[in-house]
């Protein structure tokens, strides 16, 4: 019989939606055995609804329990270093919303932390999972979509003073960022996972929207290390909320769909150039498996790394990829300058990227 692991999640606000989405769905590979929360009206609410007995407000209980298998860690992004090293010296594998860190520097050491645990990290980058993003990856993998060209990654989204009346939205001590960090990072990552990595950045970012410390307005230009060129859109005053990814390669043309929350979901259109590559796609993709949609998809993907000790679906290098591109944004809006990647230990912002 499979081994069935027991879940401990720190934070049930997000934390809820990696229960519908991601352990309910996979009921005999997960078990949520404990709750955490500093509000208790919310940690007994989410607990009753799913019928979770075991409750704390102590993240160190959950740390210390042998019992408990897993630490998925949906916290305010602040605390996350410290409670993702607390997770990996109890030996438990991990799973922790994004931002991972707040800085590069504080990545390389969860990276070398995770060398020495036994436990399994995995980010959480849940775009990359849906039947649109997979067929794109499945396609660009196998060399039949060519050379790449050039690429738009929009995050339009839609915030107003309501969603920052909290007490750490909005903050640079404790959300760490704006736009750059809380919403578009996802569909960057989804960017750079069908892109590979970028060599160079040169970025603007403004606070235009909502008076808050943290941008909410931002546009950046990529030249990725393949040679294509990207741009990156982002906005919190958007009127219609979508999120979109448009990449033109020599054979193809991908278009993700517009769902602001699960671009990566099918269909997404797909344009060959010639009936010559649209047979060759075809026959490529009739036996394409099922991909489960967000955290479903990415929690299954999951498991299979714990069952099998093979390395997580996404890792500590891929949040390592993504926050040194927000560092390079800031980077460059400050400098009015071209950003170098990789971003390196002498980097003025390599401890932190806030002001």
């Amino acid at each position: 019989m499979s081994k069935r692991f027991k879940v401990g999640i720190i934070g049930c606000g997000i934390g809820r939606s990696h229960i519908v989405e991601g352990y309910l769905p996979h009921a005999d590979k997960y078990e949520v055995a404990a709750l955490c929360d500093l509000d208790e009206t919310r940690l007994n609410a989410v607990a009753d609804e799913f019928f979770v007995s075991r409750r704390t407000r102590s993240s160190d209980e959950l740390m210390s329990d042998p019992d408990i298998d897993i630490i998925d860690i949906c916290t305010p992004p602040a605390v996350h270093t410290k409670l993702v090293l607390q997770a990996l010296a109890a030996g438990k594998h991990v799973v922790c919303e994004k931002p991972l860190t707040g800085s590069l520097a504080e990545v390389d050491q969860v990276r070398l932390a995770e060398k020495n645990s036994k436990g399994l990290l995995m980010p959480i980058f849940q775009y990359r999972y849906g039947e649109g993003v997979a067929q794109a990856k499945r396609i660009i993998d196998s060399g039949l979509a060519g050379k790449p060209y050039a690429a738009t990654a929009e995050t339009f989204w839609r915030r107003t003073a309501d969603y920052y009346d909290n007490p750490w939205r909005g903050r640079w001590a404790t959300e760490l960022g704006g736009v750059l960090m809380t919403h578009a990072i996802h569909l960057h990552d989804m960017l750079t996972y069908l892109l590979g990595p970028i060599e160079r950045v040169f970025a603007r970012a403004e606070t235009r929207v909502n008076a808050i410390e943290v941008e909410d307005c931002v546009s950046a230009s990529l030249l990725m290390q393949n040679g294509a060129l990207a741009s990156l859109t982002a906005t919190l005053g958007a009127a219609e909320e979508i999120s979109r990814l448009h990449i033109a390669f020599e054979h193809v043309t991908f278009e993700s769909n517009h769902e602001a929350y699960s671009p990566g979901d099918g269909p997404w259109r797909i344009v060959p150039v010639s009936d010559e590559v649209r047979q060759a796609i075809d026959a490529l993709l009739a036996d394409s498996p099922p991909v489960g949609r967000r955290f479903n998809g990415q929690m299954e993907a999951f498991y299979g790394a714990l069952v099998s000790g093979a390395a997580p679906p996404v890792t500590s290098e891929d949040a390592r990829r993504s926050l040194e591109l927000v560092t390079a944004i800031y980077h460059s809006n400050d400098t009015h300058s071209d950003v170098v990647l990789p971003i390196a230990e002498d980097h003025p912002k390599y401890h932190s990227w806030r002001p």
